[in-house]
């Protein structure tokens, strides 16, 4: 999924409501915002990950170019929904050109697309350890179905910017968590970013990625639902859902049906932390740290708090990244991070990383 070197990158994530772009620049030992912008696109023009309507995507990235702090040419992008696979496999010890070797034959097992269709990457975690698990590694394996890849690449460049990255959006969050956070050795952390089409989690096991999982329900089927239970055009459902009144309807009206639509994320989430404790050596989740866009709809951080008897708190991409919203033209800083979290990261990556 990399395309060629470059220095400094653009961290550019496409969602399904807005695209979000960040450029950072090194300061003392860490790094500073040199370019932030944030440009919605109109709904539907991408569906569960996929570039619908690529005219209206080019252009909302063109515009979002527009702004003169942006300097770099080459651009960092993300996938995520049922375009990607992300499986942690175990397979015999090999040495690392055995593996090079062998990585599409062992894949073809564990990809429900043609493998001749899919970039594909891996990285080797861990030798399993203990007796049983002589002589076998475990193996990150990360796979891309190719025309999607060419759909977000042809947008960056029809917007006359270079993608030079095609990053999963799961590794992003942890590449802007480690970067603001660091890691914990043993400490289970949940990264839970909530946006507008999908929900994508990544559970962090100290300093690895040991679960990922896109749930393709986000703030979008909110909306939806505040939409066709109360009979409201789009726009103003979209506006019940942040806490606004409107015509026809007030905010109370929303609150049951933005109760139960969490209830329907929440089961979601915790089929995924099932899934997780029944794969892994781990029955638990410390921390789950929450972004996205949708993450803000009241009540839902509280009732997630409450439903896994767990730590919850928002995630701060600027914890250790400085930013000054006035020379950004930037509102406040909490304003951008729910949503800033992913394009962070992204710009955090170097070409050849792994």
């Amino acid at each position: 999924m990399f395309f060629r070197l470059s220095k400094g990158l653009i961290g550019l994530d496409i969602g399904s409501s807005a695209i979000k772009a960040i450029e950072l620049k090194p300061a003392g030992k860490g790094y500073r915002v040199s370019a932030v912008g944030v440009e919605p696109i109109p709904p539907d023009s991408i569906v569960d990950g996929a570039i619908i309507d690529g005219g209206a995507v080019a252009d909302a990235v063109r515009r979002l170019f527009e702004n003169k702090q942006f300097k770099a040419r080459d651009v960092v992008a993300s996938l995520s929904g049922n375009s990607v696979i992300v499986k942690k496999i175990t397979l015999p010890a090999m040495t690392e050109q055995e593996l090079g070797e062998s990585i599409y034959w062992e894949a073809e097992q564990y990809i429900p697309f043609d493998i001749q269709d899919v970039n594909l990457d891996y990285e080797v975690l861990t030798p399993s350890a203990g007796a049983e698990g002589q002589g076998t590694m475990d193996v990150l394996l990360v796979a891309a179905k190719k025309d999607k890849i060419a759909d977000y690449t042809n947008v960056i460049m029809q917007a006359g910017r270079t993608p030079v990255i095609v990053d999963v959006d799961a590794f992003a969050l942890q590449n802007a968590y480690e970067a603001n956070y660091g890691f914990e050795q043993g400490v289970i952390v949940a990264l839970l970013n909530m946006g507008a089409g999908a929900t994508n989690i990544n559970i962090l096991n100290g300093s690895q990625s040991v679960f990922t999982r896109d749930i393709s329900m986000g703030g979008n089927a909110f909306t939806e639902a505040v939409q066709r239970e109360l009979g409201l055009p789009y726009e103003l459902a979209e506006q019940l859902k942040k806490g606004e009144d409107v015509d026809g309807a007030a905010y109370e009206d929303a609150r049951p049906v933005l109760k139960a639509m969490t209830d329907n994320v929440l089961l979601e989430v915790e089929k995924t932390f099932d899934f997780f404790k029944a794969t892994a050596s781990s029955d638990r989740i410390d921390r789950i740290v929450l972004s996205g866009g949708a993450s803000r709809i009241e009540g839902f951080a509280q009732a997630l708090a409450a439903r896994f008897h767990t730590q919850v708190e928002m995630f701060d991409p600027f914890r250790q990244v400085s930013i000054d919203p006035a020379k950004l033209g930037v509102a406040s800083a909490e304003e951008l991070a729910p949503v800033a979290a992913v394009a962070v990261g992204l710009a955090l990556r170097k070409v050849g990383d792994r």
